[in-house]
């Protein structure tokens, strides 16, 4: 009976409400960025709107290991892509201003696609190498002024909540330009809406933000070594997954 509820709900309230909004959140993101507020447009909204969608789907939140970052230091953090509800907990409670790392399709979104560039946030072509290169510079461009960049490096969402490969592009970023990495554990975003599923289950998600790791100078050249230190923070992950994901 409760679930037969939550779905007239969700279908009826949650996602009429959780539209508006998006579209007021994509247009406050578009108008403040366009008048030169990206800083505070680029996040602040967002943070809201994932918060929101939180909210309203009755997924509690629970938050450990935010003291591991420094107010105005710029990271690189990587994380793990266990579903879509990944954004809303990471842009809702991480607490930083972040740039995010996204598939080039995802630019297509009617609407949102147009607020994400006027956000200043990276999509990723890798199409070609040369054009997955472009991508990684780009990135290095925007992490300045205590902005920091946040990457799934699996590059898609886990198809049964367990990890998948690393892949070295965040790595990259963050040994060209000298910033640390903090490792972020996500647990639950699986049980709320897998992937290829529209089903979504109230339940309660987590996030576990690691020490930051610092790239050794060697790594600037050598490729094995960028995925020896993706490897390293995959452990760090897999360490704070739980059991049923491990």
């Amino acid at each position: 009976m409760l679930n037969i509820l939550y779905k007239v709900y969700f279908w009826l309230i949650a996602i009429p409400f959780f539209a508006v909004c998006t579209v007021v959140t994509a247009t406050v993101v578009i108008v403040g960025c366009s008048l030169g507020g990206e800083r505070f447009f680029s996040y602040y909204p967002g943070m809201i709107w994932a918060r929101i969608a939180c909210a309203v789907t009755f997924c509690p939140v629970r938050v450990k290991g935010r003291e591991n970052i420094r107010k105005g230091q710029s990271y690189v953090f990587v994380s793990n892509h266990q579903g879509a509800y990944d954004i809303f907990l990471i842009y809702g409670y991480l607490g930083v201003p972040i740039k995010w790392m996204m598939k080039k399709g995802l630019g297509k979104i009617p609407f949102v696609g147009f607020a994400c560039r006027k956000a200043g946030f990276i999509f990723v072509d890798s199409s070609t190498a040369r054009a997955a290169q472009k991508s990684v510079i780009e990135a290095g461009r925007k992490l300045t002024n205590g902005n920091s960049l946040t990457v799934f490096p699996e590059g898609s969402r886990s198809q049964d909540g367990h990890l998948g490969r690393f892949k070295k592009g965040a790595y990259q970023i963050a040994v060209e330009q000298t910033l640390p990495i903090i490792p972020i554990t996500l647990n639950g975003p699986y049980k709320v809406l897998p992937s290829g599923s529209w089903n979504i289950r109230p339940h309660r998600i987590e996030m576990t933000v690691h020490r930051s790791i610092t790239p050794s100078e060697k790594g600037e050249s050598d490729k094995e070594t960028l995925q020896e230190l993706a490897d390293s923070t995959k452990k760090v992950i897999h360490s704070a997954l739980w059991d049923e994901f491990k």
